[in-house]
């Protein structure tokens, strides 16, 4: 009798109700998304709106003294232990610091290799070099005996994209993968990193600040404010037509084609450190949208226009972002 194949859990991962605190202040309040097989989903959101938080939560590398809840599960298993660095890798922000200053990045590779799979050090070091060599290190056998600090920055990147590789994830986490890269090679980067992927056949989460790198590489987006989901749903959907003013507002603070002495619509006011969020909606002092019911309740997510909103208001964000942030002023 033939044994049917196992049956792929319908999420690869699965994060449901994630809460991460420092002495009792929540900085990831409540959040709930999937990763499906396959897919690229971006994360994105102003600097402390919990990103990088959330991603480091997913590899059990949260910060000395940080405490968490919530529900996490790989294909459904909640033994995410077990499965980093094999089935869930790290792409860091900073190869720099990431890769150790005193060891060639080969021997770095090739210990990583050995952590594995049971194989020679010979053997090790012959996939490290390979490993170099897809992800495009010209000369990689030279490469190899050479250190962090010999490398260029995008080279650093490449390296550390070829460690997450190594154990051929089903899932990769990038943490701004592209920090303190010029354009030329972000986009090396980015390539190499997409590549990796679909070769593996791996899922990515992307941590980003840059809406030009999720439009061009995420299939789904999920905007954080103060520790909190704002807007989910498809690239298309979300950056074409945001329903949560908080969208909105990141969207008209981009560069706009038109006159050049136009000024350039900004966000008013910043986000709110944990432990003194507004009662109400946190995004409400900043939003001119903002209504009586958003300064009293917290807005629950809800289906607007096919992705999930945050917001009480979120039918009512018109087209045109720009004017919006331009003219508007917080109610």
């Amino acid at each position: 009798m033939t044994q049917a194949p196992p049956v792929r859990h319908p999420s690869l991962l699965s994060v449901r109700d994630l809460r991460v605190s420092f002495g009792g202040t929540e900085a990831v309040r409540g959040l709930s998304f999937d990763v499906r097989p396959g897919e690229v989903l971006a994360l994105v959101g102003e600097s402390g709106a919990g990103k990088s938080l959330t991603a480091r939560a997913l590899l059990g590398m949260l910060p000395r003294g940080a405490a968490m809840s919530g529900d996490i599960r790989l294909d459904g298993s909640a033994d995410l232990a077990a499965a980093r660095g094999r089935r869930i890798s790290l792409v860091p922000q900073d190869a720099l610091s990431a890769l150790s200053p005193v060891h060639p990045v080969g021997e770095q590779l090739a210990a990583a290799v050995r952590s594995l799979h049971r194989v020679s050090r010979a053997e090790a070091r012959e996939r490290a070099v390979a490993a170099l060599d897809r992800v495009g290190i010209p000369d990689a056998a030279r490469r190899a005996r050479a250190y962090p600090h010999e490398y260029s920055g995008g080279m650093r990147q490449r390296a550390v994209i070829a460690m997450a590789m190594l154990g051929e994830p089903d899932l990769v986490v990038a943490d701004e993968p592209t920090t303190a890269l010029d354009a030329e090679r972000r986009e090396q980067v980015l390539r190499v990193l997409a590549e990796q992927r679909e070769a593996a056949d791996a899922a990515l989460l992307l941590v980003t600040h840059d809406l030009d790198v999720v439009r061009d590489h995420a299939d789904r987006v999920l905007v954080m404010y103060a520790g909190r989901m704002s807007e989910l749903g498809s690239v298309g959907e979300v950056l074409n037509r945001p329903r949560a003013p908080y969208t909105a507002g990141l969207l008209a603070s981009l560069p706009q084609d038109g006159p050049r002495r136009r000024r350039l619509p900004t966000l008013p006011g910043t986000p709110p450190a944990p432990g003194t969020l507004p009662p109400g909606c946190a995004f409400a002092p900043r939003c001119p949208l903002a209504a009586d019911v958003c300064r009293i309740e917290e807005p629950e997510p809800r289906t607007v226009d096919g992705r999930l909103v945050a917001c009480h208001r979120g039918d009512e964000v018109p087209a045109d972002t720009v004017t919006l942030f331009a003219e508007g002023r917080p109610a």
